[in-house]
């Protein structure tokens, strides 16, 4: 099939519900083929039929990401189907809501598994593809928890951040080599998505998304933008912003402020449903479709930035305050010294 003729084709992991199926929709709603990785049967064959009323061409596969040759025979199968694969989406996850010393050890293992190495083996699965052709797009779906940790997720921050890590060690070596492979990151706020139904829980009260909240197809629809485009990251959402660039500048505050408002600010009023079933080693066979149970809370619309442009405005705005600061300062040391001077100066004699 001929490059120029064939429609293009995205892969998808995580693609059964939340951000990955409304990402695969959004692109199905362009024309694409869509490749569907995941591991639910129940939320693929949902997710098929969605890319279809979409308008897309789907072809799902039952994989763990956490199985680099599942990846890999995955990927394979896609590319001999549709003629090649044009953008790779790494969205897979699990994650623990726990006290780090209430977390296993073999939890942090699958959830580092799952949503660090998962980006790995579908980088490297997708690389094999678009290397030799020398194009395609490799999007990695991050958090603005790649940048700011919060307590009670341990195991998803640090496995996020390590996948912060690995893409940028990838970018240089990608530039190195002259690939014009093109590798682009985005940076996710809260979303409206069943994984805090399916999530394994330890806490008290049912997990919910910390708000601001936004639905997967507000945050569909700036991935597919990121896809086309390719910049370096894109984070989306004020709230990602301020995360981000609020640890960069004053993080020892954060610090304090989650300590003090975060444990509650990731749970419901609703005491934790007892033996609920989670996802953290198999799926929770079901079709949820992309939206969780916090709908009326969640907004279609969302905003999203370049850093580039974010940490100019910021630098420009430090720099305003801070010329600011230095101009009251000198006028109140010339004010200072005037005070002195006529202080000091000898008083006319009466006539």
């Amino acid at each position: 099939m001929s490059q120029r003729t064939r429609a293009r084709t995205v892969v998808v992991t995580g693609a059964s519900a939340g951000v990955g199926r409304a990402i695969a929709c959004e692109f199905a709603s362009h024309g694409w083929n869509v490749g569907l990785i995941a591991r639910g049967e129940a939320g693929l064959h949902g997710a098929a039929r969605a890319v279809v009323r979409a308008g897309g061409t789907p072809l799902a596969f039952a994989v763990d990401v956490a199985d680099a040759d599942q990846v890999d025979q995955a990927a394979d199968e896609i590319a001999a189907f549709f003629g090649g694969i044009d953008v790779w989406i790494n969205n897979a996850m699990v994650t623990v809501y726990a006290p780090v010393q209430n977390t296993r050890p073999e939890e942090f293992r699958r959830v580092t598994e799952v949503t660090y190495l998962g980006q790995v083996h579908g980088t490297l699965a997708a690389l094999r593809h678009m290397v030799p052709r020398d194009a395609g797009t490799i999007v990695q779906i991050g958090s603005a928890l790649a940048y700011r940790s919060i307590p009670l997720q341990a195991a998803y921050c640090a496995a996020k951040a390590a996948g912060r890590g690995f893409v940028d060690s990838l970018r240089s070596e990608l530039l190195h080599d002259g690939s014009r492979v093109r590798l682009t990151m985005v940076q996710l706020p809260a979303v409206n998505t069943p994984q805090f139904d399916w999530a394994r829980s330890r806490l008290p009260r049912e997990p919910e998304p910390v708000p601001p909240v936004y639905q997967p197809e507000a945050i569909a629809r700036h991935v597919y933008r990121a896809a086309r485009d390719a910049p370096r990251e894109l984070w989306i959402g004020a709230a990602t912003w301020k995360a981000i660039l609020g640890t960069m500048l004053i993080p020892g505050w954060i610090d304090g402020y989650l300590a003090r408002h975060g444990y509650h600010g990731e749970m419901t009023d609703v005491r934790a449903q007892a033996n609920r079933s989670d996802n953290l080693y198999e799926p929770v066979d079901t079709d949820p479709g992309a939206h969780g149970r916090f709908d009326s809370r969640s907004s279609d619309r969302v905003t999203a930035a370049r850093p580039g442009w974010l940490k100019l405005g910021l630098a420009v705005a430090l720099g305003t305050v801070a010329g600011a600061t230095l101009f009251a300062t000198e006028a109140q040391g010339r004010a200072e010294a005037r005070r002195r001077l006529e202080n000091g100066r000898p008083r006319e004699p009466r006539s």
